[in-house]
């Protein structure tokens, strides 16, 4: 059974903030909510220090639904996202820490933005325009989210933007050429993007002096009856797929596109997550539960649907859109209970799921995929929208 905590606490917050912000900082930007109107508003507050002494930070949106979103600079992380429920209380849908020692020490990737590869190449390497590339292996063999220092573990350079309709955090990250075994010097930016439609925008773009690729997403854990309550299991979901990518023993994606039709994959009609988690399935025993990759329905980059989820207790509903060709839908499975989050709660196992939009993994070694390559002079450009709403 889940359990409501919070009620009204994030208006609340909102509010405080609103008012009393422009008089506690009327001279800096930390701290001073930057806006067009009454609604719409941006805060930069510090976040505590890195290991090595660097000071990060933490951004809030804030829009007229009272729906808020933080970001911290360390790793891009999504830290916190609040939004109404059916009855319009506020709460926590997404997986977080208290400060910047706990997004240091995570090894669950919860809420950061990833490169520069998302997911898995395997054995750690592949070959590009006939010289082969060795990455930092940091998941047996393979390469996990960029290695063993991704762009989650790194500091992001910020900026912010507003315009009447909405507000903006703009991520920059300059990757070095050899960054964990990578080719080229990339410069990432990551942009997130909160109107008053409650709708997150996230644009992913990049440029290379050099021929390499490049993958980004965004790793945030959610749990739209709020974080650290219960499993996610009987959230219901659609996927917009016919087909997914079958992984082996050791999460690598085998190449092939399988239909859906017939297994535990079959999202096309919304269903509870933990419909089939269990069942006695070759890729399910693979994945620990659902850790795959789904081929959207879909002919070229156009922003479209993706997958839609429903919590029946709140009422809250997420659909998310993006211009990518896959996403990745994984359940939670390796949360055990030893991760301890935001307000000391223990994400036990499944008490969250990700939707990570992306192209599809281990596509530098599988040629029949669509291309990850990024060439000097081309720009890398990719959408994701996170919507949120309600059903009664």
């Amino acid at each position: 059974m889940c359990k409501f905590s919070g009620k009204n606490s994030g208006l609340y917050l909102f509010f405080l903030v609103f008012v009393f912000s422009p008089f506690l900082y009327p001279n800096n930007l930390e701290g001073k909510i930057m806006s067009h109107d009454s609604h719409l508003a941006i805060v930069k507050e510090t976040f505590g220090k890195t290991s090595d002494g660097r000071q990060a930070d933490v951004y809030t949106l804030t829009n007229k639904n009272g729906m808020i979103v933080k970001i911290t600079n360390f790793g891009g992380a999504v830290i916190s996202l609040q939004v109404p429920d059916k009855d319009g209380e506020i709460s926590d849908v997404v997986l977080g820490y208290d400060d910047v020692t706990g997004y240091e020490k995570d090894n669950s990737s919860i809420g950061f933005s990833i490169g520069r590869y998302a997911n898995r190449i395997g054995k750690a390497k592949f070959t590009l325009d006939g010289t082969e590339y060795k990455l930092s292996a940091n998941d047996g063999v393979n390469t996990l989210h960029g290695g063993k220092m991704g762009f989650s573990h790194v500091l992001w350079q910020a900026k912010t933007e507003e315009d009447q309709n909405s507000v903006s955090l703009i991520l920059t990250y300059n990757s070095k050429d050899g960054d964990q075994g990578f080719p080229g010097n990339l410069t990432a930016t990551v942009k997130f993007t909160l109107g008053e439609k409650n709708e997150l925008h996230i644009d992913y773009s990049a440029i290379t002096d050099k021929t390499t690729v490049v993958n980004l997403t965004n790793h945030s854990y959610f749990n739209l009856a709020g974080p650290g309550d219960c499993d996610v299991l009987s959230h219901e979901l659609m996927i917009n797929a016919d087909a997914f990518t079958p992984i082996d023993s050791e999460f690598i994606a085998t190449g092939e596109i399988r239909k859906v039709a017939g297994t535990p994959f079959d999202f096309r009609k919304p269903k509870e997550i933990g419909k089939n988690i269990n069942e006695k399935n070759e890729q399910i025993i693979f994945g620990k539960g659902y850790d795959h990759n789904w081929v959207l329905n879909k002919q070229g980059n156009e922003m479209s649907l993706a997958a839609r989820v429903y919590e029946p207790k709140s009422g809250r509903v997420l659909e998310v859109l993006t211009t990518e060709p896959g996403v990745q839908f994984y359940s939670g499975n390796f949360l055990d209970g030893t991760v301890i989050g935001r307000d000391k709660k223990v994400y036990k196992h499944r008490f969250g799921f990700c939707l990570e939009t992306q192209h599809f993994p281990d596509s530098p070694n599988k040629p029949d995929f669509p291309s990850v390559v990024l060439k000097k002079g081309d720009i890398y450009k990719t959408s994701t929208v996170f919507k949120f709403s309600v059903e009664k």
